[in-house]
């Protein structure tokens, strides 16, 4: 007798979450590895990685800056070219004075994120107006993650008007 085949579970669906694989576009296997978040009493379900950076882009950097403490560790540091950021409150005040510099600011995600380890990379592209008129910038986001969150970011950034 053959076996039964179920087309409705998904291979995800029968590996444990530390060991979840999907496919990218381009057909490799990307594995998405499983955390949760470390934050005292924080019954927040496991995430991935993956999520955790997409949060970071699609909600802290879109201006939602009330998110910034679920995503960083309280001793976060954030290197920019010019200088160095601790803390959820200093990057939250990061993102506030990055949104007073423009009207109409988005970002996209253009590759990743690419998860390593602990590390993970992104390139980005953002879109925003100044008194001087449209601006476009693009810029590639290194992440450490610890216990769940965020811990170290490097960042570089371009403006291309």
């Amino acid at each position: 007798m053959a076996p039964v085949r179920r087309a409705d579970v998904a291979v995800a669906d029968l590996l444990e979450p530390a060991d979840a694989v999907s496919l990218s576009a381009g057909g490799g296997r990307t594995r998405d590895t499983r955390l949760t978040p470390s934050a005292p009493g924080n019954p927040t379900p496991m995430v991935s990685i993956h999520e955790l950076y997409r949060r970071w882009l699609d909600e802290l950097w879109h201006g939602n800056r009330d998110v910034a403490a679920d995503l960083v560790t309280e001793d976060f540091v954030g290197h920019w070219p010019d200088r160095d950021v601790t803390g959820p409150a200093d990057l939250a005040a990061v993102v506030r004075e990055t949104h007073a510099m423009f009207t109409d600011l988005s970002f996209a995600l253009e590759v990743g994120p690419v998860v390593e380890g602990d590390l993970v990379a992104a390139r980005w592209t953002g879109r925003g107006r100044t008194a001087q008129g449209p601006m476009r910038f693009v810029g590639h986001d290194i992440l450490r993650v610890r216990d769940g969150r965020f811990a170290e970011y490097w960042v570089a950034t371009r403006t291309d008007s």
